[in-house]
Parts: structure tokens; C-alpha cells; sequence
């Protein structure tokens, strides 16, 4: 029941700062401290309520008293209308002004916009159509001692967004569905591996070298140990290790990854993926698993493996396009450099493509450099790119034919890099002898070259089996999936400057 121990403070319809401050003062005076309350019995959901009661005509009353909860979003007529949102949608309250006591009219009047208030009352659905609940008892919860933005009709300033998600949430249900189908995404990924077999495991985010990919990475120091570490920027190799050690031949973890380097609409410096390692197979069989997983992906989201993205239909159904990076960068420059293998010969043939290069660049690196200026962006529909320079996969098998080919894959989507995987490299001396050539790259100046691991070498000397990995990055895939044009979207609090 209200409780009123005296007058109200004087109403004021515009909200500000300090006029809510001097009505949260009200409230403890009068009606108790809202911030005392601990719990309130909530037992019904907006949107529950609406698909409930999506029968009753307009202008009835049920027989059936709610109880709900949530912020008030919209007050209208001195208080006789408003609207409360909760994390399932919105529905309309309604008090009786003429027949409220002094207690609740004066109570409304110290409601602003933000306010968390619990509300019991009949379900009726108004003249009008409006499913409303006839409140009988009104409880604030918390008061709201910022002003919301537009008074919540929209909040379109992107940095503020960004920098206070939980108002974005309030005021764009876009916001909302985007992170929900996020969720839904990565159970929908997990549930399809652990439906196969695999085995979810953590490993560290602290690593002691930032191996496992090619990527510049965080570096802290800890202080009890005074030893320098580096956020993971992969979790590659250490995944690899529990399958050498035989936990299980199927594996799998979803997890954040941390890479110091630049932001774009694709890049956030910290993301999620899922990597996966399956003993006994090789890239084919994560390229099965690639198709599976995005059409469970957007299944999850659509019920379909159809999904528009600005506009364009992307079809996740399997099987993709499957052709490797030197026919398609043939077929998009004429230009076949698997002719030119010598540096010098390769470089100047990019270099006629107008393509940037950097002087340390081997061939590898430099047939890459050619394939994401002229081809990558162009790659809309799931397309498998297959083939890889070993150059430029330290940790993946070549062909044995082929020695400077790897048994690589790379998934483009909309012209982005969506999953990357493998058979994997279990040769120990082989290894080795990579990480110095790539410790030799990082001395010449390839900051973003893989160090020698001495530990992981020591693993894979125990003996590792033939083995599939694959790396499939969860942003980019809800970005798609949920028509989302900027990786910030998709990721609840992504990396911004500090406000000066």
C-alpha cells in the first residue's frame, strides 16, 4: 500500500538534475526510501502479458490482477497514463485520477522518466485497444537521478551510446535484439559442438609469449612474479596441448581474444571467437564444421540459413564456394603468381596492381597483400579461400607437393575474414625451424611475427596427431547476422578513448 506521511514536493514536468534530487528527498520523507526496498514480487512479464491477453477485445476488463516491474519510459497526463518497459517490451499502467487518494496523486507526481517502479493492477485493454493494467498499488523502486537522453525517443548520438550502453538499451530496441541474438548465436555454436562431440575448455588469458597467431599483443607485468605477460591473442596453442595430452581428441573454447592494433567498423582490439580442434582430421573437416556452425548460427536468429546485410540476401547454406587465393586472384587481376615465385619478381608484378608493400614482405606476404587489395572486398557470398601461402601459416601443414602451399582455408563473408583454419603443422622440427624464420621477420622489422615458443615446442615433441583447427570470429558472424554495419554494435562495451 502507499504510504503517505505528509506533502509532496512541487511537480516538475521537465525532470532536470535537481528538481530530481529534491524529489528523491520527497519520496524518503514521505513515502520511504525507495533504495531500502530489497525485493518486489514481480510475476508477470510485458510481453507475456500481451501475447496473454492478445484476445480480449477493447474496451473489456479480465478477471486476472498482474504484478509488474520496470522503468517508466513515457508519463502522460500528469500520471494517469505511463508507460513501463522490462527486459520483454513495454505495456500501458492507468490510474484513476479521479478516484486516487492524496497519497497517489501526490506520489505520481514525484515519478520521472527512468524511475523503477513495481505496479500491481487489473489487465483490461482500453476503448482505444491499449492492453493497460487498472494500477491499485504503485511502489517506487529506484529513482532515476540522471535525465534521459531525448527522453528516451530515440538516441541516435553513436560515441554516447557506446560509452553508456545501459541508456542505449533503454532507448533502441535495436540495441536490445542485437545483443539478445548475440546471445542466442553463441548458444546456438556451443550447443552445435557439444551436439558433435567436442569438449568446452578454458585456457589462460595471461600467456607468457603472445603465440598462437600472427598479431601484435598486450603486454602487463605482474608484480608478485616480476615477469612480463602479454594477453592472449589467441587460443591456439594451448588448446592444442590438452589434445597432445589426451583430454579429448574434440575440443573447443569460446573466448575473448586481446590484439594491439588498430579499430574500423571490423576491428575491435578485443573480440571473441570460438576456436576448435579435432585430432585425427584435417582442413576438410573444419571446413564441414565452418558451413555447419553459420548456418546454425543464423538458424538461431532467422530459423533460416538466410540473413540480409545492408540490404543483400548472404545464403549460409551449405556447401559454400570452395577456390584457392591464386585463382582468385587470376580471375580478378589476370595476374598468376604462382609464376612468380622469386620476391623480386613477385613485388613487382603486385607493385604493377598498385598494391602497398612493405620491405620486409616475403612472397607469401606479399601474394596476401595482393589478394586483400583486389580481391577481398569482393568476395560477398560465404566463400571459401582455400590454398593459403605457407609464408604466412607458421602453424598449418603444407602440401607436400606443393611446399610452399598450406593446407589452409580462410571463410570470406561480405568481403571480411570470418573463420581461418587448418591441418595442423605436428612437426616439431619443422616447427622450430619456422618460429626462427618468423623470429628472424620480427627482427627485420615484422612486429606482428610469431615468436619461438620453446614451451609449445616441448608439447608438440611429447607427439600431437594429425589434427583440424579452425578459428571462426563470433562478431563478425552476429554483425551479418544481425544486419549490424560496425563491430561496436554487436560488442556490449567496446573499447572507446577516454573522455578528456
Amino acid at each position: 500500500m502507499t504510504r503517505d506521511t505528509g506533502s509532496a514536493a512541487p511537480s516538475d514536468e521537465g525532470g532536470g538534475v535537481a528538481q530530481r534530487a529534491e524529489k528523491l528527498k520527497a519520496l524518503k520523507e514521505h513515502y520511504g526510501n525507495p533504495f531500502h526496498v530489497a525485493r518486489f514480487d514481480k510475476q508477470h512479464a510485458a510481453a507475456a502479458l500481451q501475447e496473454r491477453f492478445a484476445g480480449l477485445p477493447a474496451g473489456q476488463k479480465s478477471d486476472v490482477t498482474a504484478k509488474v516491474a520496470g522503468r517508466v519510459m513515457a508519463v502522460r497526463n500528469s500520471g494517469m497514463f505511463l508507460d513501463l518497459l522490462d527486459d520483454s517490451g513495454r505495456i500501458q499502467v492507468f490510474h484513476n485520477l479521479k478516484e486516487a487518494d492524496e497519497a497517489r496523486l501526490r506520489l505520481l507526481k514525484l515519478l520521472d522518466l527512468g524511475d523503477i517502479v513495481g505496479v500491481e493492477g487489473v489487465v483490461r485493454r482500453t476503448p482505444r485497444g491499449e492492453l493497460t493494467l487498472d494500477a491499485a498499488d504503485l511502489v517506487v523502486l529506484a529513482k532515476a537521478l540522471e535525465n534521459p537522453p531525448e527522453k528516451y525517443h530515440g538516441l541516435k548520438d553513436v560515441d554516447f551510446r557506446y560509452r553508456h550502453r545501459e541508456q542505449d538499451l533503454v532507448a533502441n530496441e535495436k540495441s536490445r535484439a542485437t545483443l539478445r541474438a548475440r546471445s542466442r548465436i553463441i548458444s546456438g555454436l556451443r550447443r552445435a559442438l557439444d551436439d558433435r562431440g567436442f569438449l568446452e575448455v578454458e585456457t589462460p588469458v595471461l600467456h607468457n609469449l603472445a603465440g598462437g597467431a600472427l598479431a601484435r599483443p598486450f603486454a602487463t607485468h605482474h608484480n608478485a612474479l616480476d615477469i612480463r605477460l602479454y594477453l592472449r591473442i589467441a587460443t591456439e596453442l594451448h588448446l592444442k596441448r590438452l589434445v597432445i595430452g589426451g583430454l579429448c581428441e574434440k575440443v573447443y573454447e569460446i573466448g575473448r581474444i586481446f590484439r594491439n592494433e588498430g579499430v574500423s567498423p571490423k576491428h575491435n582490439p578485443e573480440f571473441t571467437s570460438v576456436e576448435i580442434y579435432q585430432a585425427w582430421v584435417d582442413f576438410e573437416a573444419m571446413i564441414e564444421i565452418t558451413e555447419s556452425l553459420m548456418a546454425e548460427a543464423c538458424r538461431a536468429v532467422h530459423g533460416e540459413t538466410r540473413a540480409l546485410f545492408g540490404g543483400v540476401a548472404m545464403d549460409f547454406t551449405p556447401p559454400f564456394r570452395r577456390v584457392s587465393m591464386l585463382d582468385l586472384i587470376q580471375e580478378h587481376t589476370g595476374t598468376d603468381f604462382g609464376q612468380f615465385k622469386e620476391i623480386k619478381a613477385a613485388r613487382a608484378e603486385a607493385e604493377k596492381l598498385r598494391v602497398p608493400l612493405e620491405r620486409h614482405m616475403n612472397w607469401g606476404q606479399i601474394v596476401e597483400a595482393v589478394f586483400a587489395h583486389a580481391v577481398e572486398g569482393k568476395l560477398v557470398q560465404p566463400v571459401h579461400v582455400t590454398d593459403l601461402p605457407k609464408d604466412t601459416s607458421p602453424l598449418a601443414k603444407a602440401w607436400p607437393e606443393r611446399p610452399d602451399i598450406a593446407q589452409r582455408f580462410e571463410t570470406y563473408v561480405n568481403g571480411w575474414e570470418i573463420a581461418n583454419g587448418f591441418s595442423e603443422l605436428n612437426d616439431p622440427e619443422e616447427q622450430r625451424r619456422i618460429f626462427e624464420g618468423q623470429a628472424a621477420q620480427k627482427s627485420a622489422g615484422f612486429a606482428e611475427a610469431h615468436p619461438v615458443d620453446e614451451e609449445f615446442l616441448k608439447a608438440l615433441s611429447f607427439g600431437m596427431p594429425p589434427m583440424g583447427g579452425l578459428g571462426v570470429g563470433i562478431d563478425r558472424l552476429v554483425m551479418l547476422i544481425t544486419d549490424s554495419p560496425s563491430i561496436r554494435e554487436v560488442i556490449a562495451f567496446p573499447t572507446l578513448r577516454p573522455m578528456t
